[in-house]
């Protein structure tokens, strides 16, 4: 059934405009407490504080230095300066000095840790949005993270992103992951529009291609998370892992949501700029989307949807986290508008409704990053509340067209209703 041309739609009610956004300053209120004294952001725990022994963490500095970036597009006070501190991070304590390139945390901290390529979209991503908000040296962030996606992580060959090194970019690892990808694709887009250099979109459609409309397609859209180094799907991957939480083993449903949402936006940037637009991404984002809702949504029998399944379908991490909720919520938007299917309005209420009733935290600020099969809080993947990006994004996605991207349409005024 389609909607009444939407008029009936949450998407198109001043009120519901007005929520998101008391919601997305309540959130960036409550990660301003992120900024780490040392350099960049680290982790907050329930209460929204940084813990005596916490140390800048290299990949929130990324998603922080994102958000605030927005927010001060947006007109936030005080979001410019943040993501100035998270940019002079990024090139300073936080930025490998001796070999390029970024590890999770400060280089003398973590000598034997790898330089990954899901760490090094998110270093790009927030210097793509900083470049955006004319934050002082992100131009020559962006330029120095670009080139390490090019010449470091990206495989003609392959047509996709190749997974870690060591410090010393030498001990290729013999994985591919689809989450870093995914995240690759999203970013991808995204310099699209701000470089305007195509070749990035097509890099996104190759990924989409063969993660998606080859793997998961084939596999009635159950998401292949891992894959070996030739792209034999790895199903037992982490299988005494199964709560890790990068690489859990199974399915996660969560993601199938999250791809589909940025099917849709690829195909919209495609048209956008009149280049050529498979039809089947709108086939493969609702299939995803249908994947993803009909095995992880109540799988167990309570509201919610489960972190990982396995491939007879049945549940192996049965906790909730914030993220799979925040982008399957935001995905439902996505495809509402795309294809004006009332089916999607109801999950985009219902994902909300779940959002209001179990995940957003009144009395201390943010949202419970996770939750248990009981649907009460939680720490078995995820401790604390560390995470700004995925909750926030919501509330912006909600508003903003399919195309341009992001951080694009917030500088074009876009979010205003």
């Amino acid at each position: 059934m389609l909607f009444k041309h939407l008029t009936d739609s949450w998407l198109n009610k001043p009120y519901h405009h007005d929520w998101l956004e008391k919601e997305s300053r309540r959130l960036m209120s409550f990660y301003r407490q992120a900024r780490h004294p040392d350099a960049g952001f680290a982790a907050l725990d329930n209460q929204g504080k940084l813990a005596d022994d916490s140390q800048p963490d290299t990949m929130l500095t990324a998603r922080m230095t994102h958000c605030f970036a927005i927010a001060s597009i947006q007109g936030e006070p005080g979001a410019g300066a943040l993501a100035r501190w998270g940019i002079r991070a990024l090139l300073g304590k936080l930025r490998d000095a001796e070999y390029g390139g970024w590890l999770a945390g400060i280089p003398q901290q973590t000598p034997d840790g790898r330089k990954q390529a899901y760490l090094h979209v998110f270093v790009t991503l927030a210097a793509l949005s900083a470049t955006l908000a004319d934050i002082e040296g992100a131009d020559k962030l962006l330029a120095e993270a670009t080139d390490i996606i090019e010449n470091r992580f990206w495989s003609d060959e392959e047509g996709c992103l190749k997974e870690s090194f060591n410090r010393q970019w030498q001990d290729p690892e013999a994985y591919r992951g689809g989450n870093s990808n995914m995240h690759a694709t999203e970013m991808f887009v995204q310099l699209a529009d701000v470089t305007g250099d195509s070749k990035w979109r097509q890099r996104a459609l190759s990924i989409v291609t063969k993660i998606i409309h080859q793997h998961a397609r084939s596999n009635d859209y159950l998401l292949a998370e891992h894959f070996t180094a030739q792209w034999q799907e790895w199903h037992d991957y982490n299988q005494d892992k199964p709560a890790d939480d990068f690489r859990p083993y199974g399915v996660t449903p969560g993601h199938a949501c999250e791809w589909a949402r940025l099917l849709l936006h690829l195909e919209a940037a495609l048209l956008r700029h009149h280049e050529t637009t498979p039809d089947w991404l709108l086939t493969d984002a609702r299939g995803l989307f249908d994947a993803g809702i009909r095995y992880g949504w109540c799988a167990d029998g309570e509201p919610g949807i489960i972190y990982t399944h396995d491939w007879q379908k049945k549940p192996v991490t049965a906790n909730r986290l914030h993220w799979t909720v925040a982008e399957s919520c935001s995905t439902a938007a996505s495809l509402l508008k795309r294809t004006g299917d009332a089916t999607y309005e109801h999950w985009y209420r219902t994902l909300w409704d779940y959002i209001a009733n179990f995940l957003i935290d009144t009395q201390n600020g943010s949202w419970w990053h996770e939750l248990d099969s009981d649907n009460k809080p939680s720490s078995v993947v995820w401790s604390g509340k560390p995470d700004l990006y995925h909750a926030w994004q919501l509330t912006l996605n909600s508003r903003l067209p399919l195309a341009p991207t992001l951080g694009t349409a917030v500088k074009a005024g876009l979010d205003r209703p």
